[in-house]
């Protein structure tokens, strides 16, 4: 099936449980990729094709046709499931690797999923197709849950992860001497609305196929 009919129903209709949060989270970041909504990873999220195989197998099961036009062979080509050559993606996923709360599979690939989440122009939860931002907040504090105690201050994820970055680097990204005084505060502190492209991929999917950007 050619990628841009990919949508979140029928990879969750392959889903090993469509009850599985993550199941549906990565659903929607593969959907969000498809759809253009991320600037760079594609619809294998940064990953490469065994390791998004195998992410695709154990989630859903029979949905290679779908995504690949044919079983997943790790060996065999793909354009879509190559890493992303960006220092920036390759950052965000070390970060969250570091912070990983188990060596599990699943919660490295959730790694790329936020990473990819990150090469979006919205909020995280949107550009990923979380509902709200608390979903992205119950997913972080479950996985990633040193990194999650880090951002007492609750500033918004996106930002919170690239402040990080920055802090890691020795680069100061702000003039202000402190958050609190900061005349751009409400950009990283203030409530999170659910406007932007990246609204689109929330739920079902159906909005998104109801009203494409052009």
């Amino acid at each position: 099936m050619r990628r841009e009919l990919l949508d979140y129903d029928l990879l969750m209709r392959h889903a090993r449980d469509p009850d599985d949060v993550l199941a549906q989270t990565f659903a929607r970041v593969v959907m969000a990729a498809a759809r253009g909504t991320l600037a760079a990873p594609g619809v294998g999220m940064g990953l490469d094709r065994m390791r998004f195989g195998a992410l695709v197998a154990c989630y859903f099961p029979g949905a290679d046709v779908q995504l690949f036009g044919t079983t997943c062979d790790p060996a065999a080509p793909c354009a879509d499931c190559t890493p992303v050559p960006s220092d920036e993606f390759d950052d965000l996923v070390q970060l969250l690797l570091e912070h990983r709360s188990d060596e599990s599979e699943q919660t490295e690939w959730l790694a790329y999923a936020i990473a990819s989440g990150c090469m979006g122009g919205d909020h995280l939860y949107q550009d990923m197709g979380l509902p709200d931002r608390q979903a992205l907040s119950d997913l972080m504090a479950r996985h990633f849950g040193t990194l999650t105690a880090k951002n007492s201050a609750n500033m918004k994820w996106k930002k919170f992860l690239y402040k990080q970055l920055c802090d890691r680097a020795e680069v100061r990204a702000c003039s202000a001497p402190s958050c609190q005084v900061c005349v751009d505060y409400q950009k990283c502190f203030g409530p999170e609305d659910d406007s932007g492209l990246g609204a689109l991929a929330v739920a079902s999917g159906r909005a998104a196929r109801e009203t494409q950007p052009v």
